[in-house]
């Protein structure tokens, strides 16, 4: 993002907010989205959130989730300029403690009793089910674009996993299904003086929550199917759905939660591959990633 559109979009929110011009500190920033501290000359803070394609919905998700009582950053302002999304936001400070599974267990029991909201994406048994095809797709695209062209064993797995899918995406919508925050890992939930808050709404939608489960440990690590039962039932101890603990597709609920996810993450890097960032000196970081995570799969599914 340029210095001057970065400019534009924070003066435009310090304009709805009514605030002064801050001191600005970076916090972390890559090329799609950035995250700042802002301090005022009165000493009170706020935090600039800015993000393109596909991160632009944030703003809706988060004032969405307050309203049906998720806890949440507060949304001060949101204003969008030239495809940028930028928003003023509650600065909760420094967190007391990082959070661990049981606190993050009992944020997926709120989370997921909360009610439907119809305008999220919806990711249900047919869209599971379509997921390996639609990884094909990106991959037919970036091999038309002279990419990706010593991958073929990337589509193999793919093929594999489409011809399997009908079957082991059986069970999607099984309960819990609703709101999945789809970043949920321990930085994500804020543990602070006044309580717990849920951050980084940018991929919220509705599907199914286990997939929350499966992000927590997070994805650089092998899966470990015996560590995510454990979560699953101090999710159910802690006030969950028993439906959690059941098989789906044909597999116990943390493995088809584990390959899902999985496999999900993949078709979203090879999106961001040919679409979002399209950058060919990227590819051999993304094949990386999607040859770890497609072993995975085939093996967390059994395919």
């Amino acid at each position: 993002m340029d210095t001057t559109l970065n400019a534009e979009l924070l003066d435009n929110l310090l304009t709805i907010a009514d605030r002064s011009t801050p001191e600005r500190e970076e916090v972390r920033v890559w090329s799609m989205s950035g995250v700042e501290r802002l301090t005022f000359t009165d000493g009170t803070t706020a935090i600039f959130k800015y993000a393109k394609k596909p991160f632009d919905r944030e703003d809706q998700a988060l004032r969405l989730a307050h309203t049906l009582g998720v806890p949440v950053p507060a949304v001060h302002s949101s204003a969008m300029v030239h495809g940028w999304l930028g928003m003023l936001l509650e600065d909760l400070g420094a967190a007391v403690r990082e959070a661990d599974e049981l606190d993050g267990a009992a944020a997926a029991v709120v989370l997921h009793r909360t009610r439907t909201a119809a305008t999220l994406p919806v990711l249900d048994q047919e869209r599971l089910r379509t997921l390996p095809s639609r990884a094909l797709e990106h991959f037919g695209r970036l091999r038309k674009a002279e990419r990706w062209q010593d991958a073929d064993d990337v589509e193999g797995a793919l093929e594999r996993i489409a011809q399997a899918a009908e079957a082991r995406s059986a069970g999607a919508t099984v309960a819990p299904f609703g709101w999945v925050h789809s970043e949920f890992h321990p930085t994500s939930l804020h543990i602070g003086r006044q309580g717990w808050r849920l951050l980084d709404f940018a991929r919220a939608f509705t599907g199914p929550g286990l997939f929350d489960f499966a992000s927590w440990h997070g994805t650089l690590d092998t899966p470990d199917p015996v560590r995510l039962r454990v979560l699953l039932d101090t999710y159910v101890t802690e006030g969950g759905t028993p439906d959690a603990l059941v098989e789906r597709g044909g597999l116990p609920a943390e493995r088809w939660a584990l390959g899902w996810h999985r496999m999900w993450a993949v078709e979203w890097f090879m999106e961001q591959s040919i679409r979002w960032v399209n950058d060919p000196a990227t590819d051999p970081a993304y094949i990386k990633a999607v040859r770890r995570h497609l072993t995975d799969v085939l093996h967390l599914l059994e395919v």
